[in-house]
């Protein structure tokens, strides 16, 4: 038997089953970044790796797309550790095995956000200012280490919460967009997961058994956020086609149909 003929063609099936695992979403990726023109040639992206299912299937879909895209360009992967209590000293060794695996750089910013949030602070709504500093620390060791983009993994239903949240807590309509330059920092910020479903990530992350952590934030599954996931699951229910309807709405402009000034129509 000719094991060395075995062993490249186990090599080639198993790649294949990963790039079928991965077709739609790294299709849907492809799609985004070429629709909004997310990456250039020469560009050094660093991904934003919370460790949760959307930011390691973006590494993942953005390694792929690397091996193909007609562009040339630079991956590293940023994890803001947020300094929470009572957590494994081991807790990052499976993530940085995936990255390394991926021929990807990992750095992980240490910070004790954690206990300004949480016990100097002691916010009741803390997941607002959370996301704003751990954003900023991450675009700092973006900047530090040269990365002129940082990608986020916010996906299909991300749009969608984001679009009820302000409508509903803060009385305007609003939503991150799919890129957006950043002037103090002069990072542009990508969202190539735009166009995939939540369901489809989930469902990726676990036929390829990726390395999800455990999120320890005591907010977790009990935010303003999280409640905007259980209202759009529950208005699908009854109205099947409702999510997509909604997505639809908010990427077309054309479809926009709002009051304006009686000066802005003259």
């Amino acid at each position: 038997m000719d094991f060395k003929a075995l062993r490249s063609t186990t090599l080639q099936a198993a790649k294949c089953s990963l790039l079928f695992d991965m077709k739609k979403i790294l299709s849907l990726t492809r799609r985004a970044i070429e629709e909004y023109n997310m990456i250039s040639d020469g560009d050094h992206i660093a991904v934003g790796l919370s460790g949760g299912k959307d930011s390691i299937v973006l590494l993942k879909a953005l390694s792929l797309y690397q091996k193909f895209a007609p562009m040339k360009f630079q991956l590293s992967a940023i994890h803001v550790d947020l300094g929470f209590k009572n957590v494994s000293e081991n807790r990052f060794d499976d993530l940085q095995k995936f990255c390394k695996d991926l021929d990807v750089p990992l750095y992980i910013v240490k910070t004790d956000l954690y206990h300004i949030i949480f016990e100097d602070r002691k916010e009741n709504r803390p997941c607002s200012l959370c996301s704003k500093m751990r954003r900023g620390a991450l675009n700092s060791k973006a900047v530090e280490i040269k990365a002129n983009k940082v990608a986020l993994g916010h996906n299909k239903e991300d749009l969608i919460e984001t679009f009820l949240l302000s409508l509903i807590y803060e009385g305007r309509l609003a939503v991150f967009k799919p890129t957006s330059y950043l002037d103090r920092t002069k990072i542009t910020v990508i969202r190539p997961l735009l166009f995939n479903a939540e369901g489809d990530i989930k469902a990726a992350a676990k036929r390829l058994s990726m390395p999800i952590l455990e999120n320890p934030c005591p907010m977790d599954k009990h935010s303003q956020r999280e409640y905007m996931k259980d209202l759009t699951k529950h208005i699908c229910k009854d109205i099947p086609f409702a999510k997509d309807r909604m997505f639809d709405a908010i990427i077309n402009p054309q479809r926009y149909d709002l009051f304006v000034k009686k000066e802005d129509e003259d």
